[in-house]
């Protein structure tokens, strides 16, 4: 594959296997990657013009900001690496965010000037691609998804137009982006409308008995409980490296009412199944988590299970979850609770699915050899099927498959049947495939 036109066009920002930096430009922060060539864009023309090259000779593009997708891992194409576009831009509450910008870096920024933006978890986890998959984060219960909080984008078409997009100017875009993942251009820069915020109160209760009964007080808790409070469950053990071993109640309280937090948490302080709690008002970028980078000498194993999204955390959800951590020594149960804003956002206006979850859940086993293998593969998997179907939607942002018909499960069928309409309009030849991807209608 000759790359001359593309060095021309933009030179000093195009490497290819053999050139000095090949193998650092290569490198992401969950693996490393085999593409055929790799643009480190320096400016919205440097996008344009990578993405018309591509397109004009068949070339599959990855856009990569903060480099937590397993889709870089897929062999060829061109990998567009946007770390340069990290401008944040305060105007008010309006914040524009560069393509490659990562939420540490933003929730820093906003914190300086007393606002917030509900994003993930993670520290290092790209804006672009949290956002484009919708975005649960810690304040979803209060303000709803990232995406929700989208109020316009600046996006690079599959032709290499740059297209200014709105609610107003192009409702249909629009209504994509917020949860239809990375299919439909790449987004430069992202306009979001921020939120007042000056502090949070962070919460940690450790778990000392059973998982059933705390899983059931926390979901009779989050089910009258105020919007300000977003409550997490997270089982793991000792070989995870983004997480201390053992089961744990993380909350977060909007604001720096440490008596609020306290009071809203009550029917979970001082149970005998909880252990001494951590609770303390700090600013929300402390909270966001600094996640390993993978290890090419120790890689992570696989992983065998999945997510769903939860109308209600029934006893019977509760007890298979459980059971399934229970049932794997090596495996992780982690879920989250939704309702409050997210569930506001009428189902037509977004394409994120399942707007009537209450909770989000995902559980898997890690596949390693002597844990898992031929024989208990399928047992495995037969039990996560069997919860997955209690839910009514898959979560994009937290499926590590490459599967091209994973997006299928991810969307009910009219949800779809207009992706891929928009999808034919901004996208005909599917230039923007390295993704849980939809194809044209």
């Amino acid at each position: 594959m000759r790359f001359d036109g593309l060095i021309s066009e933009m030179p000093g920002r195009v490497v290819a296997p053999g050139d000095e930096g090949w193998e650092s430009a290569r490198r992401f922060h969950s693996g490393i990657g085999e593409p055929d060539v790799i643009v480190r864009a320096a400016s919205v023309a440097d996008v344009a013009g990578a993405v018309r090259w591509a397109a004009t000779d068949g070339v599959p593009i990855l856009v990569r900001s903060g480099g937590h997708s397993a889709w870089g891992t897929m062999p060829g194409g061109l990998t567009l690496d946007l770390a340069a576009l990290n401008d944040v831009d305060v105007d008010g509450t309006l914040v524009r965010v560069g393509g490659g910008v990562t939420w540490g870096h933003v929730a820093g920024i906003l914190a300086e000037h007393g606002l917030g933006i509900s994003s993930g978890d993670t520290a290092s986890v790209g804006v672009g691609g949290l956002t484009l998959g919708g975005g649960i984060g810690w304040m979803v219960r209060a303000w709803g998804l990232a995406a929700d909080q989208l109020v316009g984008v600046q996006l690079v078409t599959a032709s290499g137009d740059i297209v200014e997009a709105t609610h107003e100017s192009h409702p249909e875009l629009m209504w994509a982006l917020r949860g239809g993942g990375g299919n439909f251009g790449v987004v430069t820069r992202f306009d979001f409308r921020a939120h007042p915020l000056d502090a949070v109160v962070f919460a940690t209760l450790p778990i000392t008995g059973n998982t059933r009964r705390v899983l059931t007080a926390v979901r009779d808790l989050l089910r009258d409980a105020p919007r300000e409070l977003t409550v997490t469950f997270m089982d793991v053990p000792a070989m995870d490296p983004s997480a201390p071993a053992g089961a744990t109640v993380t909350a977060v309280w909007i604001g720096g009412d440490e008596d609020a937090a306290r009071a809203a948490l009550a029917p979970l302080l001082g149970r005998d199944d909880v252990g001494e709690p951590e609770i303390a008002v700090t600013r929300y970028p402390e909270v966001l988590m600094e996640m390993p980078e993978a290890d090419p000498d120790n890689p992570m194993p696989g992983f065998v299970g999945g997510n769903t999204l939860l109308r209600e955390l029934t006893d019977d959800a509760i007890d298979r979850l459980a059971a399934f951590r229970e049932a794997n020594e090596a495996s992780v149960l982690f879920l989250r609770s939704l309702g409050g804003a997210f569930a506001d956002v009428p189902q037509s206006d977004t394409a994120f699915p399942a707007r009537d979850a209450t909770w989000f859940a995902m559980a898997g086993a890690f596949d390693i050899p002597g844990l898992v293998d031929e024989e208990t593969r399928p047992a495995i998997l037969t039990a996560w099927d069997a919860i997955e179907a209690l839910g009514d939607g898959v979560y994009g942002n937290f499926a590590v498959t490459t599967d091209p018909g994973f997006a299928d499960k991810m969307y009910p069928r009219e949800t779809m049947v207009r992706l891929r309409a928009i999808k034919r309009q901004w996208d005909p030849t599917n230039v923007f495939s390295r993704n849980h991807n939809i194809r044209p209608a």
